[in-house]
């Protein structure tokens, strides 16, 4: 006989989140969140957060339920909204329905609001509860609940070595290191994201396009979700990027941030499709990465961000513990000791300096292996400026 689940409170938050999940790669700026409705230990709605602009995942689960939402609890997997915003209030949607109890897995992180939908939910006699399952709830959304609590995007770099930890040959050629399932895997991370970052050696060399592409996301929706490309974003202090550069020709928009004060270049770049941020710069005339993050998030409502880059872009990131995760896809194959390396991590002579890493996940990927690690912080917070 096969065992049937219990049907806990873990259950059906667990339940939730599998339904948020499924809006993984379309709800972006809005955070991923699922809804299930139960009543009389019976599942009576269900539903999600697929876009922002259209219905939250709470009022979804009341449709799904009509009139048996009355008197049920609601397992939702973020506090319910209490504000008026291209969609009404969800909390007071859940009090019209006569929904007699709410089990949230967190708190809305955003200062502003958060906490606010418990309360209206309290003052009209609904029961409130907060915390089940609120890791696996928090690890959904890792860039809402920064932007919201740091003011910046979650960062991810994602990088392609071989076994020897090289990213390319020494003329920069680097297609291809990983295999094909690797490359889905990218594609993933590139869909999941508000924007893409990349260095402006990167794309001379690759001439990266930096583009969600459907027909290697190998998704039942990948149309449909390849219809929203993250934002493409250079880093590009002296505006070298090339009028002919392939992002440029791609659907979306390709932001180069830059320092340059030169006006004919950039009339020349923005005639090609580029739009120019000019960001502060220190002594030494680079672009200020901080100041880019900070912009992302107030300007772009970033949530994620994935790093695709080279070395020096890398280490300067990481050396300003800017790098929330590494996607590190290392492939079986050996490039020799005059091929690129994957940090240039300046002031790095010792032991002592070296920067470790916590590693999370290692799994296979097709011939290749994924590595999924956090960087430990060194404490000591650096302007972030690179070429």
């Amino acid at each position: 006989m096969i065992a049937m689940p219990k049907l806990t409170p873990e259950f059906w938050m667990a339940r939730a989140l599998t339904l948020a999940r499924r809006g993984l790669y379309t709800t972006d700026p809005n955070p991923r969140v699922g809804c299930v409705l139960v009543k009389n230990r019976r599942l009576v709605g269900e539903g999600f957060h697929a876009r922002a602009g259209e219905p939250h995942a709470e009022i979804h689960a009341l449709n799904d339920a009509g009139s048996a939402a009355k008197g049920a609890t609601a397992y939702v997997t973020l506090e319910p909204c209490s504000h008026q915003g291209r969609t009404g209030p969800c909390s007071q949607a859940l009090i019209d329905a006569g929904v007699k109890r709410v089990v949230a897995a967190m708190q809305d992180p955003n200062p502003l609001v958060g906490g606010r939908g418990f309360a209206m939910l309290r003052k009209a006699g609904v029961e409130v509860e907060c915390g089940l399952l609120e890791d696996e709830a928090r690890a959904l959304n890792p860039g809402f609940i920064s932007r919201m609590s740091r003011s910046r995007p979650f960062v991810r770099l994602k990088m392609a070595t071989s076994l020897d930890g090289r990213t390319a040959m020494r003329s920069g050629e680097s297609q291809w290191i990983t295999g094909s399932a690797a490359r889905t895997e990218v594609q993933r991370l590139r869909a999941r994201s508000s924007a893409v970052i990349s260095g402006i050696e990167s794309i001379i060399f690759d001439n990266s396009r930096l583009t969600v592409r459907a027909d290697q996301l190998q998704l039942e929706d990948a149309e449909d979700i390849a219809r929203r490309q993250p934002l493409r974003v250079v880093v590009d202090t002296q505006l070298r990027l090339p009028l002919a550069a392939a992002c440029l020709r791609e659907p979306g928009r390709t932001l180069v941030a830059t320092c340059s004060r030169d006006g004919e270049r950039r009339k020349r770049l923005e005639a090609a499709g580029a739009e120019i941020l000019v960001l502060p710069s220190g002594h030494d005339g680079r672009v200020d990465l901080e100041a880019l993050l900070a912009h992302l998030a107030k300007e772009e409502d970033a949530n994620e961000v994935l790093l695709e880059t080279g070395a020096t872009l890398a280490g300067a990131m990481l050396d300003a513990d800017l790098i929330d995760e590494i996607q590190l896809f290392m492939a079986p194959t050996l490039l020799g000791g005059e091929a690129r390396p994957l940090f240039a991590l300046p002031g790095v002579e010792r032991m002592a300096q070296q920067r470790a890493l916590d590693i999370e996940d290692i799994r296979a990927v097709g011939r290749d292996w994924r590595i999924t690690a956090r960087p430990l912080s060194t404490g000591v917070r650096r302007r972030a400026k690179v070429p």
